[in-house]
């Protein structure tokens, strides 16, 4: 969100997904939720820029929204995991990924330190952190995220050498 409030030209969308709503959630806030029959059109026509399974539900994003944003001249952020990215890449070439995380795994831990329940919680956190940062290679740039100013910054300053 920082990085939104420094520079105008950049945005963001609303993901997609397949599963029910939440107490307190609305269509088109927190995401734009869809049957499951409406969901695989999206899937069967080409209409989903990435997609991924949580815990049973179907998420992702949608390639015209993001269309719609390229076109009125924004750059488009989307916070994904480096799986989601890899098909965003995919399906969009000239998309730039952006690799995001403290590079300091005590770092990362004592971040994870603060919101998990257990130890077997954070154990699997940073299993997952470490599988990602070993699959993140097709990314075309690496911001170390522990000063979040700072990795604001250079976000912009890679933005701008796109420009």
């Amino acid at each position: 969100s920082e990085v939104f409030s420094l520079k105008q030209d950049l945005a963001s969308v609303t993901p997609l997904t397949a599963r029910k709503m939440k107490d307190g959630e609305q269509n088109g806030q927190n995401f734009w939720f869809y049957d499951l029959e409406g969901w695989n059109t999206l899937k069967e026509n080409g209409d989903l820029l990435e997609t991924t399974e949580l815990a049973g539900n179907d998420y992702g994003t949608s390639r015209r929204l993001v269309m719609d944003q390229i076109e009125q001249g924004r750059h488009v952020l989307l916070s994904v995991e480096p799986e989601r990215a890899a098909q965003v890449k995919c399906n969009m070439p000239d998309a730039v990924c952006i690799y995001v995380e403290p590079i300091d795994p005590a770092e990362l831990n004592n971040r994870y330190a603060d919101s998990v329940r257990s130890s077997f919680e954070l154990n699997a956190r940073m299993e997952l952190a470490a599988e990602q940062r070993a699959s993140s290679g097709y990314c075309d740039f690496f911001v170390d995220s522990s000063d979040i100013s700072a990795a604001a910054g250079r976000i912009l300053e890679i933005i701008k050498t796109l420009e």
